[in-house]
């Protein structure tokens, strides 16, 4: 509220200031080299969880190879054993058949031995006796054709029954190799896909450590993320606090404390209550002219009046319109 005549006078008081600044920065000075130590984890952190994702990836994959694997190797698994047990039950069918021709075979050697030792025991037919047995050229001819007939039937029989035994055996020998043949790729089946599960869970096993080493990592980032802020805001306290104690203890010295910035009072009339400017007509500590102090409810002049009413007009200027009102602002 008055030319800088007095600018000498704030340039003495910020030097007031700065020794008492530098006493106050060792806990700012102490939360930044914690924030800095802290923001060198995160990043170290954050290369390593970088490192953990490529290698989540890489198990993920083999993981999921793994399993598809597995996948393929069951359903052909599914597949043979649909096919073994369609073999056992073909075997067990043509083995039972082989046991019935067995059987009919056995009865016809029975037939056939029977009818041999009936035939031995009436004495061999000879040529001559059915010649003269028979009444007729005729008779002759039948009895002739029926004993061919006997014959060839009993040796149709005999082959026929042999015949589909030895077919038999080799369809059972046949069934048996491809059930043994079938049995051994489902063997083979199965141990790869033993092999392939084995390299699925040790790579789910993989996946769920880098997952799990990710977690901590990135829980260990949000507390130093956390601190960091906290730190942050301490140093934002501790630096306004800094300047508020600077501003008091400044003050204190100078004569204050001050409704409004101390270098300002320095600045407008070197703390001087008393002060008047005549060109002006600005008055007090705060340099205040007539018109406004009387504006602000003040009586008689700035200059006579007290400390407390000049502390009291400069807090309400202030509060209304901050520093602008001041030329050394």
């Amino acid at each position: 509220m008055k030319p800088l005549k007095f600018a000498t006078v704030a340039a003495a008081a910020i030097c007031f200031c700065l020794p008492l600044a530098a006493t106050a920065t060792g806990n700012v000075d102490r939360l930044e080299q914690q924030s800095s130590a802290a923001s060198g984890r995160i990043d170290e952190l954050s290369g390593r969880l970088n490192q953990d994702r490529a290698g989540f990836d890489q198990a993920a994959e083999r993981a999921d190879a793994a399993a598809a694997q597995e996948s393929d190797l069951s359903g052909r698994i599914d597949t043979g054993t649909a096919r073994v047990s369609d073999l056992r039950q073909e075997l067990e069918s043509e083995t039972s058949e082989l046991e019935q021709t067995r059987n009919r075979l056995r009865r016809a050697e029975r037939l056939l031995a029977g009818r041999l030792t009936a035939i031995y025991m009436a004495g061999p037919v000879e040529t001559i006796d059915v010649v003269l047995g028979a009444q007729d050229f005729s008779e002759l001819g039948s009895r002739t054709e029926y004993l061919l007939a006997i014959r060839d039937a009993d040796q149709q029989l005999a082959g026929r029954v042999r015949s589909v035994r030895d077919s038999l055996r080799s369809t059972v020998a046949r069934l048996g190799e491809l059930k043994g043949e079938a049995e051994a790729q489902l063997a083979a089946l199965d141990a790869a896909r033993q092999e392939i599960v084995s390299v699925r869970v040790e790579a789910e096993a993989s996946a769920a450590q880098f997952a799990a080493v990710s977690s901590s990592r990135n829980q260990e980032i949000d507390a130093l993320k956390a601190d960091i802020d906290q730190w942050q805001q301490q140093i934002q306290r501790e630096e306004a606090k800094s300047a508020a104690e600077a501003e008091v203890e400044v003050a204190a010295q100078l004569g204050g404390p001050y409704s409004i910035p101390t270098y300002i009072v320095m600045c407008e009339s070197g703390g001087n209550y008393a002060a008047l400017n005549a060109s002006s007509g600005a008055g007090g500590a705060y340099q205040i002219m007539p018109e406004t102090w009387a504006a602000y409810g003040g009586t008689g002049l700035p200059n006579e009046a007290s400390k407390a009413e000049q502390d009291r007009i400069a807090a309400l200027i202030y509060a209304d319109s901050g520093t602008a009102p001041w030329v050394c602002a």
